[in-house]
């Protein structure tokens, strides 16, 4: 972690709470002292763990329920941290929750076998999709927690270092879940190589491949923080 980037965050936080603050204080003491202790209170209520933690659940619960609800693109869909692979030649393809594939907007006729396969496949990418928006959530609590203490450091005179050593135990667990979502890429890459093989139809969206599932650990592991993982891309 950088200096700049936890003096950039708490800045964030900081100027448009400190300007509320002010307002409406016709007898509040003057001072730039005064002004930022007033800041520094409003960042710590309006950035409660458990108010942010609400909010970033309801969206994450929100998610999920139009990701079981609605049809999944399989032109979305990008497995790994490299650049999306654009394929315009193919048309626009889903899997609805039925378990149907449609291309072109023309469903695909599938025999129960293939039925099944797709519906796997789906629930494959459900899943993943579904960890990755828990790890998701688990870092925006994180970087409020990062700025609200970069806010406090600069109070009590806290280093970088302490700041950093100070929300590690929550980083290990994101670094924990990331690693055990990437366990679960070969289940999903078998589960779309046996849909390729049974249905020529899929096999052009089957763009999955093993080296994606190789470097989702090595992915995670960037000590930079450069490089991600991504289960959908628009």
């Amino acid at each position: 972690m950088k200096s700049a980037t936890f003096s950039a965050l708490a800045l964030i936080l900081l100027l448009p709470l400190a300007a509320c603050g002010q307002s409406g204080r016709d007898t509040a003491p003057s001072g730039a002292a005064s002004d930022v202790a007033q800041a520094a209170r409003e960042v710590r209520e309006q950035t409660s763990s458990s108010v942010i933690a609400a909010e970033v659940r309801k969206g994450i619960e929100q998610a999920k329920k139009e990701l079981v609800s609605k049809d999944i693109s399989l032109g979305s869909i990008h497995v790994g941290s490299g650049p999306k692979p654009h394929d315009d030649s193919r048309p626009k393809a889903v899997i609805t929750p039925q378990g149907t594939l449609v291309i072109a907007g023309k469903p695909v006729a599938a025999t129960a076998e293939q039925h099944a396969m797709l519906v796997d496949y789906r629930q494959q990418i459900i899943g993943i999709a579904e960890a990755g928006m828990d790890i998701g959530a688990q870092g925006a609590d994180i970087g409020i927690s990062a700025a609200k203490q970069a806010l406090w450091g600069a109070f009590t005179g806290k280093s970088d270092q302490e700041i950093e050593a100070s929300i590690k135990p929550q980083t290990d667990q994101i670094q924990a879940a990331a690693m055990a979502l990437c366990k679960r890429l070969p289940d999903m890459l078998a589960s779309q190589q046996k849909l390729a093989a049974a249905m020529p139809e899929f096999k052009p969206y089957a763009t999955m491949t093993q080296k994606d599932v190789d470097d989702c650990g090595n992915d995670m592991k960037d000590k930079d923080g450069k490089k991600g993982f991504a289960v959908f891309s628009d």
